[in-house]
């Protein structure tokens, strides 16, 4: 008789859990100041917003430097009033920016775990189709074997009459 499966399919069914929408269950669980802490993160990380405050620099210096001296408002060298600006949007940034790296960590996180759950279901999965081609391949050796014996005892042998 053929050994039971370390795996069998009806036990693999109990294993099976549907898979987890790990975006969208983060997505539900943030707080409206979460959501605003990673779009914040999201829109200051990126080129443009570099280039943004790039060009505010650039135009903000030129202008007290080689504009018309009447209308300077923040003069050369000190300009204090942009270091102000400068440094205030620094502050604000700053733990915006480390709460939505948290928060997009925690994310990241969900989705390694959920990644490894369905590795592990595929493992699984594969193991127990690879004990059943084996167990089949068995049985298939066995089959042959046999076809080969009884194709052996109807075969005449060698000098005997038919």
């Amino acid at each position: 008789m053929a050994e039971p499966l370390p795996i069998a399919v009806h036990e693999l069914k109990k294993l099976r859990r549907p898979i987890r929408r790990v975006n969208l269950e983060h997505q539900q669980r943030l707080s409206p100041l979460e959501r605003l802490a990673i779009q914040i993160t999201d829109r200051v990380g990126t080129m443009g917003f570099f280039l943004i405050i790039f060009g505010w620099t650039f135009v903000w210096l030129n202008w007290n430097m080689f504009g018309p001296p009447r209308f300077r408002f923040d003069p050369y060298p000190a300009f204090v009033l942009w270091l102000f600006f400068s440094n205030m949007i620094q502050i604000f940034l700053m733990p915006l920016i480390m709460v939505g790296q948290n928060l997009q960590g925690r994310h990241a996180e969900a989705r390694a775990e959920a990644d490894f759950e369905i590795n592990t279901k595929a493992e699984r999965e594969i193991e127990t189709i690879l004990l059943h081609l084996e167990r089949q391949n068995e049985l298939i050796l066995k089959i042959v074997a046999h076809l080969e014996e009884a194709r052996h005892a109807r075969e005449p042998r060698p000098g005997a009459t038919p």
